[in-house]
C-alpha cells in the first residue's frame, strides 16, 4: 500500500465519523429543548465564535431556507451573520431565535458565599 493510500484511509474514515456526528447532532437539534441546551452551553463559553457556530448548527437543523421565509432576513445576510466573523445585532438575533421557537433570557449569576475565618 502506498503511503498516500495509507494516509487517505484514516482520513476517509474520520470524514465518515465526522459526518455521522454532524448528522446525529443536527437531528438532535431539531428538538427545541436540545437546541436551547446546546445554545446555552455555547453562550456560557463566553466566546462569540462558539455561540455563532452553535446558532448556525441549530439554524441548519431547522432549515435556513425556512428561517429565511419566516423572518425578514434574507439568506445572504443570515449566512453572513452566522459566519465565524458574524456580529449579529440584538434585533437580528432575536428574530432568528424567535423563528427557531426560542428566546433569549438573562439569569442571575450564582455567587458562592465568601468563606470567612
Amino acid at each position: 500500500m502506498s503511503s498516500a493510500a495509507a494516509v487517505r484511509k484514516p482520513k476517509e474514515k474520520m470524514d465518515k465519523v465526522t459526518r455521522k456526528y454532524k448528522d446525529d447532532l443536527l437531528k438532535e437539534l431539531e428538538n427545541p429543548r436540545e437546541a436551547a441546551e446546546y445554545l446555552n452551553a455555547a453562550i456560557q463559553e463566553g466566546n462569540q465564535e462558539i455561540f455563532l457556530m452553535a446558532l448556525r448548527d441549530v439554524a441548519t437543523a431547522k432549515g435556513i431556507k425556512n428561517l429565511e421565509k419566516q423572518s425578514s432576513l434574507n439568506r445572504e445576510n443570515m449566512y453572513r451573520m452566522l459566519s465565524n466573523e458574524g456580529n449579529p445585532n440584538l434585533s437580528s438575533l432575536s428574530t432568528i431565535l424567535d423563528n427557531l421557537g426560542l428566546k433569549s433570557a438573562i439569569e442571575i449569576k450564582e455567587v458562592l458565599p465568601s468563606h470567612t475565618i
